[in-house]
């Protein structure tokens, strides 16, 4: 008898993540850990792409995201449609040819979104509306390493420009389905709605894929926050400690009494008071005048482990970005909250890698964190993270 060659007609299935320059070898690690059985694909530096081990329905790879991967090292997550370069769209002469290149884009979303695809039939087949993307995402992988020459992640020119032209090219079928304000590239996506990603790995090299606005970053492309540093801002740590507070979603605000410890000169500080929080702010070092004239924070200049405890017993959040080793912040958290007489509701701080190889032991650290009776506990290298993670840990319920 004759044998068959049986080949699929589903082609392989992609996905890609963004993430800091640096923790490319991280970020692999953790699909090791998480997904053994994806198979690495592609890398490029803050750029990395698996292969699915088979393929999945559009609604699987929908649920697939940075918080069900429980990935620390990862800004976004997409599931790829294609690439455009210029091998698909070149000019006459070789070069890049932007036009065809648009269009290339919405040919790729037309496979997967149109009224004809086999995700459309799928739906249809199942008694759901099909799925369509509300807005376009566009973002550029680091250029650089964060900090190198004042080098900050966020939306660029470039990725507007590529916005606002594929939003004038998009076809009816997606513009008349598109979300409030999807014109505008920095408007944040509603929980549940479906975004085009195109990441601009090069200027000539894009990978448009697809996800679903699951958390607080996937609102925003590649996970970036518009945020600037306000003008009276004491130091860059405001955009850190904004950023970890919207990403935590503590319910910190009016009267919340927080310890920022290393609080000097006060950009933590700044970002807690922003919200109508009681800060107490520890560090031996001098804050920012503008920082101690508030009338919501009292200095405690010191180091942690010189205070008495006592001065504590009516605080219930607990901030730290101390420039030393992770188990040296670690030991400070752990003598100040794991005590019966401090009632610590939630923590947030940032675990410094002098070494990237610190970063293998985060699995531990979180272990560790969870033994003070923290039940809520995840990590995640913010943007305006350098080399080092933030770490959210809650109580809940909590019980005063």
């Amino acid at each position: 008898m004759e044998n068959t060659l049986v080949t699929s007609t589903v082609p392989a299935q992609f996905v890609y993540f963004t993430c800091q320059r640096g923790a490319e070898r991280s970020l692999k690690k953790e699909m090791e850990r998480r997904r053994p059985n994806y198979r690495f694909s592609y890398s490029r530096p803050g750029f990395v792409t698996y292969r699915l081990p088979e393929p999945e329905s559009l609604e699987k790879r929908l649920a697939l995201d940075v918080p069900t991967l429980r990935l620390v090292f990862a800004r976004s997550c997409s599931h790829s449609l294609g690439r455009v370069t210029t091998r698909e769209c070149a000019r006459a002469d070789g070069s890049f040819d932007l036009a065809t290149a648009l269009q290339r884009v919405w040919n790729l979303a037309l496979d997967e979104f149109d009224d004809n695809s086999r995700s459309a039939n799928d739906a249809r087949r199942q008694g759901r509306p099909a799925v369509k993307p509300a807005r376009i995402h566009v973002y550029e992988r680091d250029r650089a390493n964060v900090g190198i020459r004042g080098f900050e992640p966020g939306l660029t020119p470039l990725a507007y420009e590529i916005h606002r032209k594929l939003y004038d090219a998009a076809p009816d079928a997606f513009k008349d389905g598109f979300g409030p304000n999807a014109d505008r590239l920095d408007a944040p996506g509603e929980p549940g709605e479906v975004c085009l990603d195109v990441a601009l790995v090069e200027e000539d090299e894009w990978h448009v894929g697809f996800h679903r606005v699951t958390d607080v970053h996937s609102r925003y492309p590649g996970g970036l926050f518009p945020l600037a540093l306000p003008v009276d801002a004491t130091s860059r740590a405001f955009l850190k400690f904004e950023e970890g507070l919207r990403w935590s979603e503590f319910p910190i605000g009016v009267e919340s009494r927080c310890v920022d410890i290393g609080s000097a000169p006060g950009g933590g500080s700044q970002a807690l008071l922003a919200r109508g929080a009681f800060v107490l702010g520890v560090d031996p070092a001098e804050m920012d005048p503008l920082v101690l004239a508030h009338p919501n924070f009292t200095h405690l200049r010191g180091r942690i482990n010189q205070l008495k405890r006592k001065l504590f017993r009516k605080s219930r959040w607990f901030l730290t970005d101390m420039n030393v080793a992770p188990n040296y912040t670690l030991d400070a958290l752990e003598e100040l909250v794991a005590r019966d007489d401090i009632e610590a509701r939630g923590l947030l701080f940032t675990l410094k890698f002098f070494d990237w190889k610190f970063a293998d032991d985060v699995p531990e650290y979180l272990r560790r964190v969870k033994s003070w009776g923290f039940n809520h506990v995840r990590a995640r290298q913010l943007q305006y993270n350098r080399q080092e993670i933030m770490v959210a840990a809650l109580k809940k319920p909590f019980r005063r």
